[in-house]
């Protein structure tokens, strides 16, 4: 099963681009999107014309911010956010058989304290659902734009951004916690110590073609999937948003 994942930064753009040519080449049996910008009862007409047979979305009250969207080629009992209070739309939440698949947009610290003690919260609260279902015995894979880059390889200028929101000690703490919950990074896995691998590049100072990003976009599975991760990609030629997706194939 092939499974993918992609901040878009607005959907209709997105799609008014032409900017899911790339699917019919891989082809994923799942896509996450994040950021979509829209609400559910205005989702572009061309969202439903992707090849995808269970389509859910999950918007913000407000208008024109976050939202997610999930399309799959098999079905699912999907819900939203069961942890913390989603009216920003940040969570998709499927189960099929033994495995809960979670598409979400973490927040963003960089506004102020506020917003950075909220992504926190968001943050240790996800967690501690995710490894409730994992001690169930369930395999549990989530993936999207989480905002956050965990190591110095995971950005190109580590030491310009330590006092950044996206890679304050404190975040970067949390993925230490999810690692040691029991989750995998799939693309170190599989790529280990490999640099310049980003997935998203600021819009200024021409960052994407300088190759100056960071990879704060993950596939995590639960350690008792690990013997079913077969790869792991960044798929960095594809364009239309300032994020490119990442994703990964699992037997499941």
């Amino acid at each position: 099963m092939k499974l993918i994942s992609w901040n878009v930064n607005g959907l209709r753009a997105v799609l008014g681009k032409d900017g899911f040519a790339w699917l019919s080449e891989q082809n994923p049996d799942f896509l996450g999107l994040q950021e979509i910008k829209v609400s559910e009862k205005d989702a572009p007409k061309g969202l439903y014309e992707l090849g995808f047979s269970q389509i859910d979305l999950n918007s913000a009250a407000r208008a024109g911010y976050s939202g997610v969207a999930s399309l799959a080629k098999f079905k699912s009992e999907t819900s939203k956010a069961l942890f913390f209070p989603d009216d920003e739309g940040r969570v998709l939440q499927h189960r099929f058989g033994d495995v809960v698949l979670f598409n979400i947009y973490f927040p963003n610290g960089q506004k102020d304290e506020a917003r950075l003690a909220y992504k926190m919260e968001f943050y240790a609260k996800f967690l501690a659902y995710a490894r409730s279902l994992a001690e169930q015995g369930l395999g549990v894979i989530f993936c999207g734009d989480v905002n956050t880059a965990h190591r110095e390889i995971d950005l190109a200028n580590p030491k310009a951004n330590s006092k950044t929101s996206g890679f304050l000690p404190i975040e970067r703490a949390w993925l230490d916690e999810v690692e040691a919950a029991g989750f995998v990074d799939t693309f170190r896995a599989v790529h280990g110590e490999l640099r310049d691998a980003y997935s998203w590049w600021s819009y200024r100072f021409n960052a994407r073609a300088k190759n100056v990003g960071w990879r704060i976009d993950y596939f995590f599975i639960s350690v008792n999937l690990r013997s079913r991760l077969k790869d792991a990609f960044i798929l960095s030629d594809v364009m239309g948003s300032d994020h490119c997706p990442v994703g990964i194939e699992i037997e499941i």
